[in-house]
């Protein structure tokens, strides 16, 4: 596939802000980035990040938000921090010790934020917000959601086409919609290779007609997921999709540990560039969320008086969902494999393939 058809890499990590663990003390901006070093017309302009209970450096949303936000930080001279969350207990105090800062934007990140993003957002309208991941209705908040279910669909199609068994699987933390739409996607893809191959690629995992599939539970016990990746090989899967951020690296573990003739799908950000070095070999590709850009638009625009509440809908056609590059597993796909995937790419973005889902998010 040509490069042209992936998003950018990631922004790197730097030190743009300082990272706070739990909600013990209001944040110390004696090591971050303070206005007078932004040497900045907007040096009045703050804004602070709340993570979910899964961490910063999660190889996946609360990394890749982060992310975003340090880039803003850096491209329009603010100051930029965040509070991490440590325990779901966290978050509604988090959430109100960013607000305590004074800063003018929040930006929230996952479901769990939804509640005490609201209720902050209700009792401080003053205040700007985003919530990642999740729809939350209100003047001051801006959601941040992606129709991962379009570049899931190019990844089912292409599990489907480089398995060897004729099987494949996925699982998730949870049953929320922000995970169920990337199974969704992915079953629908694979249902589209079969059709249009006449195969019949098996899904493990995950039924999109019932809404319903395998789950761990969490996003933290990577136990879990190399419990789940291990029975899934056992059963003949050779490509296996986990949405469930950390939990996902014990899949790469059971990859691994069973030889690394399976491959994996990593969600959010390109796991090739963002797991250990003994995982990135096993990962065909990746289904990404361009937070990275969202984010520093939103802040951007916030900066020069423009916010509303409309949610940001990342999709194909405006270059907020992509799957990775094949990486070191680019020999597993043929160049017809690739090229079908670059027109099933092109027809979603034209409209003439609608991939759909009980969990697509829409504008408010």
């Amino acid at each position: 596939m040509p490069k042209s058809a992936f998003l950018r890499p990631l922004v790197l990590l730097s030190a743009a802000g300082l990272l706070l663990a739990g909600c013990a003390s209001a944040p110390d901006t004696s090591t971050g980035p303070s206005p007078s070093e932004s040497a900045s017309a907007n040096a009045d302009y703050c804004a602070r990040m709340v993570t979910n209970s899964g961490g910063l450096q999660d190889r996946s949303f609360n990394q890749s938000s982060w992310e975003g936000l340090q880039s803003a930080g850096e491209k329009y001279g603010i100051d930029v921090q965040a509070i991490v969350s440590k325990t779901e207990t966290d978050v509604g105090p988090n959430v109100e010790q960013a607000v305590a800062t004074g800063c003018q934007y929040v930006l929230t990140v996952g479901w769990e934020l939804a509640d005490a993003t609201l209720a902050q957002a209700t009792a401080h309208p003053d205040v700007h917000f985003s919530i990642v991941d999740e729809q939350v209705d209100a003047p001051n908040i801006k959601p941040i959601v992606f129709n991962t279910a379009e570049a899931s669909y190019l990844a089912g199609y292409l599990a489907a086409g480089v398995s060897k068994t004729g099987i494949v699987a996925t699982f998730g933390g949870d049953n929320q919609p922000p995970v169920t739409l990337f199974m969704d996607g992915f079953s629908d893809g694979i249902d589209q290779y079969n059709q249009v191959h006449g195969t019949t690629v098996k899904l493990l995992g995950w039924n999109k007609a019932k809404q319903d599939g395998e789950f761990t539970g969490d996003y933290e016990d990577t136990t879990k997921g190399k419990a789940k990746a291990q029975a899934f090989l056992d059963a003949g899967a050779d490509v296996i999709l986990p949405v469930a951020g950390q939990v996902g690296e014990g899949a790469a573990a059971a990859v691994v540990d069973a030889g690394g003739a399976a491959s994996l799908i990593w969600v959010d950000n390109d796991g090739f560039e963002t797991l250990p070095a003994e995982f990135r070999p096993i990962v065909l590709t990746s289904v990404l969320k361009n937070t990275q850009d969202a984010v520093i638009s939103i802040v951007g625009g916030d900066i020069d008086g423009v916010f509303d509440n409309s949610a940001f809908i990342g999709t194909l056609k405006n270059g907020g969902v992509e799957i990775a590059p094949f990486h070191d597993r680019a020999d597993l796909v043929s160049t017809e494999l690739a090229g079908e995937i670059d027109q099933l790419r092109q027809q979603i973005i034209d409209g003439a393939i609608v991939v759909t889902s009980p969990s697509t998010p829409s504008s408010n």
